[in-house]
């Protein structure tokens, strides 16, 4: 159900339906790595780059205003680390509420569909979506096709994933990638939801690029990209390169040689 104050904050954080979002919450899972330590720096990079919104645990939210330039801002709210026992059990992290008041314009939650987490994290982000229409939030669900029996590429399995946030009442929902845009396209398809991929561990420029060509020209409506962006030598030129191809359409080889990025990378 959406409101004005939904369609007026989706619009803080994507460019006429379409999002580059660059998620680094991952202090949480992995800590201060590399993109992250001095993440100021790589919030104003990546925002003027060209990315429409970066995404933190509450905590980091005085470190963001001041250098977002003006972007959007999403505050995720469950979490785990990889050191603990059991890295696909998200437990809540925060309300959003706590997000209002930290200045968010949207919140963001994790769910592992056909993990054994999986039915306390429905009820989770059933209970997140509630709270979030009553406030006039956008929620971001993502949703992973992550289990003891799950292929994480698996078209079929990505397509119920990103069906189960729409029932249960996400705005956007964020998923894997299948591995090319012909089976994507079942994904994209299995929501009225806009799509948006997860990069997961980096790869090389081009791989990236190819990715996220592939995933909009399946339907996709953009990335939420964390570590392929925020780890990058230069992560103003990587979103620009992602933005390239999400905002305005161009090519895999258009995008590397617009941003600077080597081609043969």
């Amino acid at each position: 159900m959406t409101t004005t104050g939904i369609d007026a904050r989706l619009d803080r954080i994507g460019t006429d339906g379409s999002y580059v979002i660059v998620p680094m919450d991952h202090g949480t899972t992995i800590g201060a790595v590399q993109g992250l330590k001095d993440i100021e720096s790589t919030i104003d990079g990546v925002t003027s780059g060209g990315a429409d919104a970066v995404l933190t645990q509450k905590g980091i939210a005085p470190r963001v205003h001041e250098h977002k330039n003006g972007k959007g801002y999403i505050v995720h709210l469950n979490g785990s680390t990889s050191i603990g026992p059991d890295e696909n059990e998200k437990r809540v992290t925060g309300t959003v509420e706590e997000a209002v008041r930290v200045g968010a314009d949207a919140v963001s939650f994790h769910i592992n569909v056909g993990s054994n987490h999986e039915p306390d994290q429905i009820t989770q982000l059933a209970d997140v979506t509630e709270q979030a229409t009553r406030l006039g939030m956008p929620v971001l669900a993502m949703a992973y096709a992550r289990g003891p029996d799950v292929d994480p590429e698996d078209p079929e399995a990505l397509g119920h994933a990103v069906r189960l946030a729409e029932e249960l009442g996400a705005d956007i929902v964020k998923t894997g990638y299948s591995g090319d845009a012909a089976s994507f396209e079942h994904v994209c398809e299995s929501t009225r939801l806009p799509v948006v991929i997860a990069g997961g561990s980096r790869g090389t420029d081009r791989q990236t690029i190819e990715m996220v060509r592939g995933a909009m020209d399946a339907g996709g409506a953009g990335v939420s990209m964390g570590r392929s962006i925020f780890q990058h030598e230069n992560p103003q030129a990587i979103a620009n390169a992602v933005s390239g191809v999400v905002h305005h359409d161009i090519s895999t080889d258009d995008a590397l040689a617009k941003s600077g990025l080597a081609l043969e990378a």
